[in-house]
């Protein structure tokens, strides 16, 4: 991993659940570095992509935070 911002892609250190949410944007931003050249216009996409990540993993959190409370 070359660029700094792909340490917000590991993924192992999540509970399956998550993992699973989380793994394929790593996939894809490493993808993103072995064939794009550095550019401003790769680290926007790289950055974007993290949001993305992010946003889908709240999303999947959020999911089983409902679970458990409608389960209490």
């Amino acid at each position: 991993m070359t660029d700094h911002i792909m340490q917000y892609f590991t993924y192992k250190h999540l509970p399956p659940h998550l993992r699973i949410v989380s793994e394929p944007f790593c996939l894809l931003a490493e993808r993103v570095v072995e064939t794009v050249p550095r550019s401003p216009e790769r680290s926007a996409s790289l950055r974007k992509l993290m949001e993305a990540k992010d946003c889908a993993v709240r999303a999947a959190l959020a999911a089983t935070d409902v679970g458990r409370k409608a389960e209490s």
